[in-house]
């Protein structure tokens, strides 16, 4: 069956009662079927001219000369050539940084080696990470401790749930949120996945959340704090319509300032103004984990959850198309691995000013580079 790399723009369907298995606290998300009536339409895209070399396990933490944990967020420095990644602090896709000192955040030179690390004891779950116009690092902590982990890690209920922004020197210059709660802004948030700052109000938005799709009181949008962390406004609610989300997963801007959604569990990538009007979804980027837009609208998305039970016909990996027409023109499949016939691929992805592409392994671990050849 050929399969056609063309871009869909919808604006609008009829929303799908999903029934899931359930998932509770840090147990991936992956096993769980996904997609809306429109998604479930759409022809796989696994295919596509592919003009990197990969090079796995590119960047090594060699401060603390440990294993890398599970990882989400990867991002590029304000130099446009360094990378920043955050990871779980544990060996496993699961386990966190409760009960360790190990830090999280980690900055990288061009050549993978480790300039600087810091955030420990301080997170529960690190996921996304963020580098604002004034080199800033804004990181997400995407889970708070579970009854079980206040068991085994006594005192450790003052973490999680929050999103940290540090100097690049790793001084903790705001935190919204409030750690170890879930909850509404502006005095809590709900498992935020991912934030981003606009460069020209300094403005920020968080996507919520990472809980399981199956609770019934799931959190599905966008929070957005002016540049001093007061709360603004929610943008988008739960569902699968135009402007809803299910496990809003990443965030960025375009060059026109519209915000960028990987709306994960529908199986999609929305565009909305940044006060929350949809503009157009795009369907021919998989169930997608992390996205980057460089200064061309160049959209690089990763999809690290695709299985036939979740999402039939779709493969794993790096899909990278054009935010003008939402037209797909690149296909990277995931790396061969021993734990899964279904292969692996990174979760967060980011590129750099020489189109090299970065992906942080959530299920391989440590951070892959894709040079452009």
């Amino acid at each position: 069956m050929e399969m056609s790399v063309s871009g869909f723009v919808r604006s609008g369907f009829i929303p799908l009662i999903v029934v899931c298995v359930a998932v509770q606290g840090s147990r991936v998300q992956g096993q769980q079927r996904g997609g809306t009536p429109q998604t479930d339409k759409v022809q796989p895209v696994n295919n596509g001219t592919n003009p990197y070399r990969v090079i796995r396990d590119w960047a090594q933490l060699n401060l603390e000369a440990r294993p890398w944990g599970g990882s989400n967020g990867v991002a590029i420095d304000r130099d446009g050539k360094s990378v920043w990644a955050t990871d779980r602090c544990s060996a496993g896709t699961v386990p966190g940084c409760l009960g360790t000192k190990a830090n999280p955040v980690h900055h990288f030179d061009e050549s993978g080696k480790e300039i600087r690390s810091f955030g420990g004891g301080m997170f529960v779950w690190p996921h996304g990470i963020h580098v604002d116009r004034d080199g800033n690092v804004w990181v997400t902590d995407a889970r708070a401790a579970s009854p079980d982990e206040l068991t085994r890690f006594p005192g450790e209920g003052n973490k999680g749930s929050v999103v940290v922004k540090f100097s690049p020197q790793g001084k903790i210059l705001m935190t919204l949120g409030k750690p170890g709660v879930r909850g509404n802004p502006p005095d809590a948030l709900t498992d935020p996945t991912d934030v981003v700052t606009d460069s020209r109000t300094g403005d920020v938005y968080v996507a919520e959340s990472h809980t399981a799709v199956t609770d019934p009181n799931l959190i599905g949008r966008i929070s957005v704090f002016d540049k001093n962390g007061k709360f603004l406004r929610f943008i988008g609610k739960t569902g699968t319509g135009p402007g809803e989300f299910r496990t809003p997963h990443a965030l960025e801007l375009d060059s026109q300032g519209r915000l960028i959604v990987a709306d994960r569990h529908n199986h999609r990538i929305q565009i909305l103004t940044k006060e929350g009007k949809f503009v157009a979804e795009y369907d021919d980027f998989g169930r997608t984990s992390g996205l980057a837009v460089d200064k061309n609208d160049v959209i690089y998305t990763a999809d690290s959850e695709s299985t036939e039970r979740v999402h039939p016909g779709w493969q794993r990996g790096i899909r990278i198309g054009s935010l003008r027409d939402g037209k797909g023109t690149t296909f990277v499949p995931p790396h061969s691995t021993p734990n899964s016939s279904d292969g692996a691929m990174g979760e967060g992805i980011a590129v750099d000013g020489a189109g090299n592409v970065y992906t942080a392994e959530a299920q391989l671990r440590g951070v892959t580079k894709y040079v452009r050849n």
